[in-house]
């Protein structure tokens, strides 16, 4: 019997339940945290006289530490007790909360953000460490509970934001975070008691990829040259490193397994797609319908609940189709979402709604099923770091996918039609850019399928050769 099983019977089926309740109430706070802010950014500009580069730290900031410190503790988690990881986590982002609603100037509210996210990063870390340890049977129906929970905060958050943000001020978005201390004693209670593995953490290969990693994501938001310099640079070092060390930040050999390496680009592929539309949606509804904030977030909403009210059901999808059977299913809907929105770009609100509803249902089944594939394709020794770089490739997706058509949006109008079954309009660079999406998740569906379809070809033929010899 494995450590993780033992670990298992452990849990009563009351202690599970309050376990996988409490993850997803912290990932609410985590993932709420991100998008609450995105619609408080105009009115900390105006208090702190800042420009629209400047007051985007609070946002990129945040996004940065948080992708980084994601991948960190998946490595650490390998080696350390995840009960002690996850409880100074969500006692710093308790700490980084209050801090920033006594911010007395952006400085020290920059700080603050920094400290929500190198706390506030252990909780979807270990959200996907915690079902494959300690609830091995069950973890494909936890991993569909918990990616609906971020599908769902996804788009409650501009809305929780608006209404806090227009009744009170942004200053009040940090008491919703500061709840999350609460959570501590409860982790201590329900998370089982672990010992200290043998192994070491390569600080000076993780200091590379952050490097690596906090430049690329600087450029993709700035686009200054010097910082992608750095990056490249800092991702030399971190591949020398990695060949020129014993135990290295994350072993060659885990990137060398195809079907890993796969698993996680599609994950990032589709990710990209769905942050993408949440990122484009409500400039589109507010360019092409004048909607106000909150508007825009009844337009989010109906998708957001259906997406969390799914999680159950995918995990059930996952036992009856298989992981790689679900991918297939995820991918196609979030495609068909995303090109009935390409289609249908400039009609009511109310028709777009509809069209999110699609979309969203592939959100949690896309990070559910590659969560449990990989799940069964890494070595116990190895999850923690492999759903680390999991984790960090699903965020680098979302501030990707922003910067890359927040550019695109930038060129105002175009001439070209690429849906020939949309509306010509002003609509028409919407469109394309849903359009755009699709062919996103055709390349992932595309690439996944000939991977892992491949590999079933070969073990076939490799069982009917034996099966011949004998």
């Amino acid at each position: 019997m494995t450590g993780a099983s033992k670990l298992d019977h452990q849990l009563d089926s009351k202690k599970k339940s309050q376990l996988i309740l409490l993850i997803c109430i912290l990932l609410i706070f985590t993932v709420m945290n991100g998008t609450m802010f995105n619609v408080a950014v105009p009115d900390i500009a105006e208090e702190f006289g800042l420009m629209p580069s400047q007051v985007s730290w609070v946002m990129t900031g945040y996004i940065l530490v948080f992708a980084v410190c994601s991948l960190m503790y998946g490595k650490l988690a390998d080696i350390y007790p995840i009960k002690t990881l996850i409880s100074v986590g969500v006692i710093l982002f308790a700490v980084g909360a209050t801090l920033g609603l006594i911010a007395p100037n952006y400085t020290t509210l920059i700080v603050a953000r920094i400290i929500q996210a190198v706390g506030g990063a252990t909780i979807p870390a270990f959200a996907f460490i915690i079902p494959a340890r300690f609830l091995p049977d069950e973890k494909g129906k936890v991993f569909g509970i918990i990616s609906s929970t971020v599908a769902f905060a996804s788009g409650v958050g501009p809305i929780a934001g608006g209404l806090i943000g227009g009744v009170l001020e942004w200053r009040f978005l940090f008491v919703f975070s500061m709840f999350s201390i609460l959570a501590v004693p409860l982790l201590r209670r329900w998370l089982p008691e672990e010992g200290k593995r043998e192994g070491t953490v390569d600080f000076i290969g993780a200091l590379f990829l952050t490097g690596f990693v906090s430049g690329f994501l600087m450029f993709v938001t700035t686009f200054n040259v010097w910082v992608l310099t750095i990056g490249f640079f800092s991702f030399i070092l971190f591949v020398w490193r990695t060949l020129s060390v014993r135990e290295p930040f994350i072993q060659p050999t885990m990137l060398k397994d195809r079907r890993y390496t796969t698993t996680v680009l599609t994950s990032f592929l589709g990710t990209s797609a769905l942050f993408g539309m949440i990122f484009v949606i409500p400039i589109m509804l507010r360019d092409l319908y004048d909607m106000s904030t909150l508007g825009i977030g009844f337009v989010l909403f109906p998708g957001a609940i259906f997406a969390g009210f799914i999680g159950q059901f995918g995990g059930k999808l996952i036992e009856l189709r298989g992981s790689q059977g679900v991918v297939v299913i995820a991918l196609t809907l979030v495609g068909a979402g995303v090109l009935l929105i390409s289609t249908f770009a400039g009609y009511s609100p109310w028709v777009i709604a509809i069209c999110l509803l699609v979309t969203y249902l592939g959100f949690p089944l896309i990070q559910s099923s590659t969560a449990n594939l990989l799940t069964t394709i890494l070595p116990n020794e190895r999850t923690g770091v492999g759903m680390g770089l999991f984790n960090l490739l699903n965020f680098m997706a979302g501030a990707v996918s922003s910067a890359l058509f927040g550019s695109y949006l930038d060129l105002g109008n175009v001439s070209y039609l690429m849906n020939p079954l949309a509306l010509s309009g002003d609509n028409m660079i919407y469109s394309n850019l849903f359009f755009i999406l699709m062919l996103v998740t055709v390349v992932a569906l595309s690439l996944f399928t000939w991977v892992f379809r491949g590999d079933e070809n070969k073990k076939e033929e490799k069982q009917q050769h034996l099966a011949s010899e004998t």
